[in-house]
């Protein structure tokens, strides 16, 4: 018997709504999925290389509409890799739940994993976010005065007034620049930091003020004898400094008394079971209001069974070898050639005066650098690319002049994710061009790095060149005044004043310690 036109007409339309019906159960599904678990892992169906966070947007550079994915694997330091730190490859889970070594798991109770895709500033941004608003104020009335203050700078910095005028700061560099006022006042009227005495020097209250490293030891120094903030009743105090110098500690292990990472880590450990046994203040938070600053590569690691719930202030802010975002933050690697005055040479060419396109020079740390090298090194007249240049007074002088005469400096890791290069680039008022996956720039949670320096990913050196051309004359010029900009935040004075690179340092301490209080 024959379908008649109608009959055929309605199951058509029932066929089309069943359709519709499944579509829309998947689609709710999907989103309920998304709601539940924001940064669940759908890894069952990825090889082992690539399990880890999905990140679903199109990434861009954050200055040039070009998309890109990936990443290359290896890292910086200027003196080379040794010991037990070359295992770069090593790729592991960023757990907020991992266990410390008291047997307490961390406060946030988040899981945060890391994958070999390189890790976009929207990703990190998201994270800090979702860890603020994970940390719920404890009403628990037995905390202390301190913890009580702590608690009302929070309330008062997400309640900032929007500021009509930012006492001079251009309100373009900073995600939110009322907020970033807020809380930089409070914390200058409010913050109180504890310095424990105990330690013997080389290793504790001994500041190196030259060299790659020299971040760790001009803060040690400037917060030492700080009046404002330095208190001597510990009862009084928000937070607790560690002062102990992980350079140093480092270089304990030299070729006439070697010591292995395991004897490191047990000095650190001796250290904090003598301050938790003496005093009450490690035990009651097991360490997460106290601090370290620390610079050199091993830092990570030397830290991370011990101290590891402290905020650490690392160089190495890598997030794909144990950097915990919304805990740890991102310590500048600051070259320092002079202890009297680490400033030296500020500034540089103004951008009609800068006709290099792009300069980089170094050693040929890790496997980036050598394939950054072979794209580029002696291929175009404006792409000033070398491995190590000399390391006497008149190339330091020349590599000094090609910065300032760049539009663009590079930052191309090498062992580790960090270089000294960004802040000079900072410095001598070039543009920096940051080539390191999972690096977490200094202050991201304050400053917006979109607006002054270029990200390109490891995978896209070979385009490098185009990535640079694409960037018009007009958005050049405006990221260049920018970094002259941002400058002030990223220097060492004898004297601290407003808005510095040791205030900036201990802000980023302040507003994490602000904003774990109530976990």
């Amino acid at each position: 018997m024959e379908t008649g036109p109608l009959q055929r007409l309605c199951r058509l339309q029932i066929q089309r709504l069943l359709v519709l019906v499944i579509s829309l159960v998947v689609v709710l599904v999907v989103l309920a999925q998304l709601i539940a678990f924001p940064y669940k892992n759908y890894t069952s169906s990825l090889s082992p290389v690539t399990k880890g966070i999905m990140v679903h947007e199109a990434d861009t550079y954050d200055n040039v509409s070009i998309t890109h994915e990936g990443g290359l694997y290896e890292s910086k330091v200027e003196e080379g890799c040794k010991g037990f730190d070359c295992d770069h490859n090593s790729l592991r889970s960023q757990n907020a739940t991992e266990q410390n070594d008291s047997g307490q798991s961390d406060q946030t109770g988040q899981t945060i994993s890391v994958t070999l895709e390189p890790t976009r500033l929207s990703y990190m941004i998201s994270v800090l976010e979702s860890t603020v608003a994970a940390a719920q104020f404890n009403k628990d009335r037995s905390r202390s005065a301190p913890d009580r203050q702590l608690q009302l700078a929070r309330r008062q910095i997400e309640n900032a007034p929007i500021l009509g005028r930012a006492e001079g700061l251009h309100a373009s560099l900073y995600r939110n620049v009322s907020r970033f006022l807020r809380s930089y006042k409070l914390m200058e009227n409010t913050l109180k930091v504890y310095i424990y005495k105990e330690g013997k020097k080389p290793i504790f209250h001994d500041a190196r003020l030259r060299g790659i490293y020299a971040s760790e030891g001009w803060f040690m120094k400037l917060l030492e004898i700080n009046r404002n903030f330095v208190v001597k009743d510990p009862k009084k105090a928000h937070l607790f400094y560690l002062p102990f110098s992980s350079l140093k500690l480092r270089n304990t292990s030299n070729e006439q008394n070697p010591l292995s990472q395991k004897d490191l880590v047990q000095h650190l450990k001796n250290y904090k079971s003598l301050i938790a046994s003496k005093y009450p203040f490690w035990n009651r938070t097991n360490g997460a209001d106290h601090f370290l600053v620390a610079c050199h590569d091993w830092a990570m690691k030397l830290t991370r069974d011990h101290m590891g719930n402290c905020i650490r202030s690392l160089c190495n802010s890598n997030l794909a070898g144990g950097f915990k975002i919304g805990k740890d933050t991102t310590l500048p690697a600051t070259y320092i050639r002079s202890a009297e005055d680490p400033i030296k040479d500020l500034g540089g060419n103004p951008p009609s005066e800068r006709p290099i396109l792009a300069f980089f020079a170094g050693g040929m740390h890790g496997s980036l650098r050598p394939i950054l090298l072979q794209h580029w090194h002696n291929k175009e007249p404006d792409m000033k690319i070398f491995g190590p240049m000399a390391r006497d007074i008149e190339s330091k002088a020349k590599y000094r002049t090609y910065m300032k005469s760049s539009k663009y400096c590079i930052s191309a890791r090498g062992y580790e994710v960090y270089s000294p290069r960004i802040v000079e680039s900072i410095y001598y008022e070039c543009v920096p061009v940051i080539i390191s996956d999972n690096y977490v720039p200094p202050f991201f949670e304050v400053l917006d790095w979109r607006a002054f320096a270029v990200f390109v990913l490891e995978k896209d050196v070979a385009n490098l060149g185009n990535i640079l051309r694409s960037i018009s004359d007009e958005k050049y010029l405006e990221m260049q005044k920018r970094v002259k900009m941002v400058q002030q935040h990223f220097i060492w004075n004898k004297k601290p004043v407003k808005f510095d690179l040791f205030h900036m340092i201990l802000h980023s301490v302040w507003n994490n310690r602000v904003f774990k209080i109530g976990s």
